[in-house]
């Protein structure tokens, strides 16, 4: 029972992962950040009073450099929850190494195993901390629009080596599986934003220009299916 004067905090949940956190989009020719960002338009859905939301994306991110800063981003922030979306800066490639040499080998910038490794440890601290971690699934992304952009600012020497690779997509696509297999092996909760994202509307509306970051619809559809998702998991009302 709550003591006279006893002030209680609020939920607070904290959004942390990359510039698809950061509310990053493409429109005209450009990168911008948007007001509406999925986590604050989650705030909204949410309702202030009923929870306290923050924004912990970082343009450019990748799982590596997330670890690096979970302390000062996450555990100091304690939150109830913490949302943790990341992969798409993982899986992706140095392009202009590509387009330099489209004949050789590339890795992608965190290899399988290390992402694989950084969320464990992302889940194992937040939760010695007290804070229930919740995975999300990579977002998808057009592989059509996003190839015209980077072929735009690398050159078309990249398109020999993604048709021999399989593509961006097959990586995507096998760094999503993977991390799926690490929800049910840790038993952590989750949302299948992947999944979700495809069936909320034609990708071509919700995905910026560039074909990886969201548009403000793409931002409003992830907010809305993070808060139904929320409500499945018995955190919200």
């Amino acid at each position: 029972m709550r003591e006279m004067g006893q002030v209680v905090r609020e939920m607070r949940i904290v959004c942390f992962g990359d510039s698809v956190t950061r509310g990053i989009t493409f429109l005209k020719g450009r990168l911008r950040i948007v007001k509406e960002s999925y986590p604050a338009i989650l705030q909204q859905l949410i309702g202030e009073g009923n929870g306290e939301v923050l924004n912990k994306g970082v343009f450019n991110d990748n799982s590596t450099l997330m670890v690096e800063r979970l302390e000062s981003d996450v555990i100091e922030q304690q939150p109830d929850f913490v949302l943790v979306e990341v992969g798409g800066n993982d899986c992706n490639f140095d392009w202009a190494e590509v387009a330099k040499r489209p004949d050789e080998d590339h890795e992608p910038i965190v290899l399988l195993n290390d992402y694989l490794n950084n969320l464990r440890q992302i889940v194992e601290n937040v939760t010695n901390a007290g804070i229930t971690p919740i995975l999300m699934t990579v977002l998808p992304l057009d592989p059509v629009r996003y190839y015209a952009q980077i072929m735009l600012l690398h050159g078309k020497n990249i398109a020999h080596w993604i048709a021999t690779c399989g593509g961006i997509e097959h990586w995507h696509g096998n760094y999503n599986r993977q991390l799926r297999n690490l929800m049910k092996e840790m038993n952590v909760l989750s949302i299948d934003l992947r999944s979700r994202f495809k069936q909320a509307g034609n990708l071509d509306d919700l995905l910026s220009d560039d074909g990886i970051h969201p548009s403000r619809a793409g931002y409003k559809a992830m907010a809305e299916i993070i808060r139904d998702e929320l409500g499945n998991l018995g955190i919200i009302r």
